[in-house]
């Protein structure tokens, strides 16, 4: 089964060609970094525009780098929600069209499903159930993979996502947009342990994640530093801040595996790139004998390939939309369209 699958949910228009929610024939995504760069972070509006004006060439890169035409695809999916909502209509008005016009099925995916699912992709012999660390500039989630149309959120953030504060405490570092992966790149060249940095709990929540104190500790530091005309370690700060959050990260994922039995392991998301969670996951996993999984960078970001993966599976449990399906600014993953 070979389903066309459209993305616009933030800054990148992407759209691919999946099969079988395995195999990717082709894949394409159009990047807005450049441009909003300039305003250091993005503009939702911007991004909207953008959608519009890129989506056509988008699809049709598509389907020639896949050798196909629109009448040799079986289903158009698309992400329907969570999102910036001036962004996600962009796509869903777009792909309600091609399915009518087309006389094709519409299959509505969840944004963060489909960032589980860059995994079947990457892994075709991973299968449910396993335990999935989903962090990215607007989620950070433990979620129990039940079944691939299964989910049970186990701990979230209660204020800012994991990717939100290493973008936000790298531009009070001086890196420009996006900040976390130079806050990555700049971590790597010192050793963590000059800053001690704050590890908020969530009282009588273990398995969730606060990372507002955290980011506005950095921030505070930074400013109180140039009050006084102390110099800060900028690498320093960037190794101590990654670890920080690194081992926040870990020490939730390693109590829900205890807790709730799993041995699988699974990361996914934007903040999937950086090279210190990955390696902390790493050493979490050789420790208790788990396995993990997790994606190539190229699907970490957003992206089509892993809508088309997701879309797959909500497609045989039936999860088909009509002409009167809208998009949402957010939505829980265990809830259906």
């Amino acid at each position: 089964m070979k389903i066309l699958a459209i993305e616009s949910s933030c800054d990148e228009t992407a759209a691919a060609v999946v099969e079988d929610g395995r195999k990717v024939i082709s894949s394409v995504v159009n990047t807005q970094i450049a441009e909003h760069k300039l305003y250091g972070g993005v503009v939702p509006e911007i991004a909207g525009r953008r959608h519009i004006e890129n989506i056509v060439s988008v699809v049709e890169e598509t389907l020639n780098k896949a050798q196909i035409t629109l009448n040799d695809v079986d289903a158009i999916a698309v992400t329907a929600a969570p999102g910036l909502i001036g962004a996600v209509l962009v796509g869903v008005n777009f792909a309600k069209g091609l399915a009518f016009s087309s006389n094709k099925p519409l299959i509505p995916v969840h944004h963060i499903r489909g960032h589980i699912a860059a995994n079947y992709i990457a892994h075709t012999e991973l299968k449910p159930p396993f335990l999935c660390l989903v962090v990215s500039g607007g989620h950070s989630n433990i979620i129990e993979v039940k079944d691939y149309t299964d989910f049970n959120i186990i701990g979230k953030t209660r204020d800012d996502a994991a990717g939100e504060a290493f973008d936000k405490a790298a531009r009070a570092m001086g890196f420009p947009y996006p900040g976390g992966v130079n806050l990555d790149k700049t971590a790597v060249t010192a050793t963590p342990g000059k800053y001690k940095l704050p590890r908020p709990s969530v009282e009588n929540s273990p398995y969730d994640f606060s990372f507002s104190g955290l980011k506005t500790f950095v921030i505070n530091l930074i400013h109180n530093s140039k009050q006084k005309g102390v110099d800060v370690d900028i690498p320093a700060l960037c190794a101590d801040f990654q670890n920080t959050v690194t081992e926040i990260l870990c020490s939730r994922v390693e109590l829900a595996a205890k807790e709730y039995g799993y041995n699988t392991i699974a990361v996914a998301g934007g903040v999937a790139a950086n090279s210190g969670l990955r390696k902390g996951l790493e050493e979490l996993c050789l420790k208790h004998g788990y396995k993990l999984y997790a994606p190539p960078l190229s699907l970490c970001g957003d992206n089509a390939a892993m809508i088309g993966s997701q879309a797959y599976y909500e497609y045989l449990k039936g999860k088909i939309a009509d002409m009167s399906l809208n998009g949402k600014a957010g939505m829980p993953i265990n809830q259906d369209f």
